[in-house]
């Protein structure tokens, strides 16, 4: 027993020793607990911890400041909205008050067009019953010589036979007096007409010359100077060939071939024309048919 506790006296220095610090930790700045300081540790260790503390505060201002900032951002968004909400609603005040204007000043020319048109409308009225008036006088007098559709009809077929019948009587008088006629007399009556520019005239002459046979060669030529003479240049170059052929030695021949050519350039057939203008050229030299045809053909 004694020998047990004299071994616990000689340990309790060395448990005691164990609790105590080390001495190898004394002035170590990045202990939690540093002890064995200097002044100088002791002052950078209070500045290093007051730091640490100065950096937990900011990042925590920060922090609130960032969720401030959203904050304001989100108040910013809604004041925005807002205001955009009152500006349209300041435009719609607006466009009220402007419209309820409108509508008293529409109201009040609507007022005043109403009563001008009142006015109108009186006076339209007034000039309606007197011109009902004067259509009754006018329907009352129309009625005493008034003719019925049926009997309007009737009259017109009667005016219309009546043109038949007086037409058909000339058409006869007009053969009588031609069939009457000798065909020399014809002949001077033709001429005549055709003198006159009574073409239409001169050429139902010719025709009934043509028909009789009396002189064909020239009643063929002065039909075509008839329709030549009304600008059918492709009735007159047909009669012109059929008098060609039938007398190429008449005095008329260079009349003829120049009128011919003169036609046929007026219906689009200039080769043609150029070959007939050229014919008069060289079978009648000198004459005024072939001083005509050179300047006709300078002109094709």
């Amino acid at each position: 027993m004694r020998l047990a506790l004299l071994f616990s006296l000689l340990l309790l220095p060395f448990t005691l020793l164990a609790d105590e610090p080390s001495a190898f930790g004394a002035g170590n700045l990045d202990s939690d607990n540093p002890y064995g300081l200097t002044a100088a540790e002791m002052k950078i260790h209070q500045n290093d911890k007051t730091l640490k503390l100065n950096k937990r505060k900011l990042n925590s201002n920060e922090n609130d400041i960032e969720s401030l900032r959203e904050r304001i951002d989100g108040l910013q968004s809604v004041l925005e909205s807002i205001a955009m909400k009152s500006q349209k609603n300041k435009v719609a005040l607006g466009d009220i008050s402007k419209s309820r204007e409108n509508e008293g000043i529409s109201t009040q020319e609507r007022l005043q067009l109403l009563e001008t048109q009142l006015t109108t409308n009186g006076e339209n009225i007034v000039q309606l019953k007197t011109a009902i008036e004067e259509l009754s006088k006018l329907m009352d007098e129309q009625s005493a010589t008034y003719v019925s559709k049926e009997e309007y009809n009737a009259l017109v077929e009667d005016v219309n036979a009546f043109k038949v019948l007086v037409a058909g009587e000339l058409k006869k008088k007009s053969k009588r007096s031609s069939s009457n006629q000798s065909s020399g007399d014809l002949a001077t009556q033709a001429k005549k007409n055709y003198d006159k520019k009574n073409y239409s005239k001169a050429l139902n002459d010719y025709k009934e010359l043509v028909n009789r046979k009396y002189k064909p060669a020239y009643g063929h030529y002065m039909i075509a100077q008839c329709y030549f003479a009304q600008k059918d240049y492709g009735k007159a170059i047909a009669h012109y060939k059929e008098s060609a052929s039938r007398y190429k030695k008449a005095s008329y021949m260079p009349t003829l071939m120049l009128r011919t050519a003169y036609s046929m350039s007026k219906v689009g057939e200039t080769a043609n024309a150029r070959k007939f203008y050229n014919a008069v050229i060289a079978k009648y030299p000198g004459s005024s048919e072939a001083e005509k045809a050179e300047r006709y053909l300078g002109q094709l």
